[in-house]
């Protein structure tokens, strides 16, 4: 039977069909039984259509004698196999299509097919997992190749402007600040002359005496010190051009936000290790500092219990805000520190959240601040017990901001400037030496390099 005579008969059963269901009365059931004898010669008519289009493309295809023959492999003919979309897939199973008749499983339920084998290799896993395959390569425009409209596509942008947060403020909170006003560009701090508890030292001097009855007194008096500070300033200056400020919109807030907590920053850094003569003294570099030495044979870059235990013996115990100032890659000695206790041992380490119940982590019950300005591990600094409520501080006005287009007015350009006058400095003038033990102390004491 050729396409025209399938065709004609095809459309004959068609007509059956239409007729029977115009007849009245209705048969119902032998007009269904019609209609799907027509749809299945039009299913027939379509696959004689595509088969006929196969072969034309065949012969079309086809050398001319005397030019090359391919002869296919298997290797070939897997490769025509054909693949299957996976709505094309779903159609022609809806469809009861013949072509997908291999593809039926013979180990799940009756019905079932192998779709991992129907729809090739590529698509176990993932629908779209072989990105290189020949059927999902784009031919036409598309976002991935920018000249084929990658370019035509936006990026939404976003007009704040991402910055770290740091903990900067940790040291500013705790020390004594005190605010001068009026025309004064200093301050000075009385306070006794005692840099021991023996007698005769006490408050610069004064002692007390056992006389017996009617005896002569001996007269005894203290001594004291002036401590002077003077106002030293601290700037911070940025340049933007006016066009730059109009078009970026977030640029101002930032730069309003990141002065200020630079020079916080640089006064934090100077209360440790300021050399004083324009700027803070700090700590590290102040006479009254303690260090304790480190322990006989001690590794380097360590820190260790017997260390901690020291350091805290040789503190000031008049002073009640104690913290501990390390540099973060200090914290995994203390993490690994502990004291023998029989033939076991425990924690001298309390992590934050853990043992000790606090937000922080503590050292004899002492916040451990992990600051930037302590020193790298093993040197001077690295871990610091301090009492910053004995560090005096002056400042004047708090941190003034001012803004000007004037400055740099035929360029335009705007200038932020922050200025912060404040000076400070230890309380103490020498560590302590007690009455009865050689070993000084002070508000700060440091663990000596290792």
């Amino acid at each position: 039977m050729n396409i025209e005579q399938m065709k004609a008969l095809a459309d004959a059963k068609a007509q059956e069909a239409f007729d029977a269901w115009g007849a009245d009365p209705l048969d119902e059931a032998a007009a269904k039984v019609l209609d799907a004898e027509a749809v299945k010669l039009g299913e027939r008519l379509e696959r004689m259509k595509a088969l006929l289009t196969i072969k034309a493309s065949a012969a079309a295809d086809k050398p001319e004698p005397g030019g090359i023959v391919v002869v296919e492999d298997e290797t070939d003919k897997a490769a025509k196999v054909k693949k299957w979309g996976f709505g094309e897939f779903l159609q022609a199973v809806a469809n009861d299509d013949m072509s997908v008749r291999p593809y039926r499983s013979s180990e799940l339920e009756a019905g079932a097919y192998d779709m991992s084998k129907a729809l090739g290799p590529e698509m176990v896993g993932s629908l779209y997992a072989a990105k290189t395959a020949s059927w999902q390569k784009q031919t036409g425009l598309s976002e991935g190749v920018p000249a084929d409209g990658g370019f035509l596509v936006g990026v939404q942008q976003s007009f704040n402007i991402l910055s770290r947060v740091y903990q900067v403020g940790q040291l500013l909170q705790r020390v004594d600040m005190v605010p001068i006003s009026g025309n004064n560009n200093g301050m000075a701090f009385l306070a006794d002359a005692e840099s021991a508890r023996a007698d005769g030292h006490r408050r610069g001097g004064v002692r007390y005496y056992w006389a017996a009855e009617a005896a002569a007194k001996t007269p005894s008096h203290p001594t004291f010190r002036r401590m002077e500070m003077a106002l030293n300033k601290i700037i911070g200056l940025v340049y933007a051009t006016d066009e730059l400020l109009q078009d970026a919109t977030a640029l101002e807030a930032y730069i309003m936000n990141i002065l200020p907590e630079e020079l916080r920053f640089g006064v934090e850094d100077a209360i440790v290790r300021g050399v004083g003569g324009g700027m803070p003294q700090g700590f590290l570099t102040s006479p009254c500092l303690v260090t304790q030495p480190a322990e006989v044979g001690q590794a380097a870059d360590t820190v260790v219990s017997e260390n901690v235990i020291g350091m805290w013996s040789r503190r000031w115990v008049g002073a009640r805000d104690y913290v501990w100032l390390v540099n973060q890659d200090v914290t995994p000695q203390l993490h690994q520190m502990n004291l023998g206790v029989g033939a076991g041992g425990a924690l001298t380490f309390l992590p934050p959240g853990g043992l000790s119940g606090l937000p922080y982590a503590t050292l004899y019950s002492r916040p451990v601040l992990e600051v930037e300005y302590a020193d790298t591990v093993g040197d001077v600094g690295d871990i610091c017990l301090v009492a910053l409520s004995e560090y005096q501080m002056i400042e004047k006005g708090g941190m003034q901001s001012a803004s000007s287009i004037h400055v740099r007015f035929l360029n335009d350009e705007t200038v932020f400037r922050f200025v912060y006058r404040v000076d400070g400095q230890p309380k103490w003038n020498l560590p302590l030496t007690p009455i009865y033990s050689a070993l000084t102390q002070s508000p700060f004491v440091v663990l000596a390099a290792r």
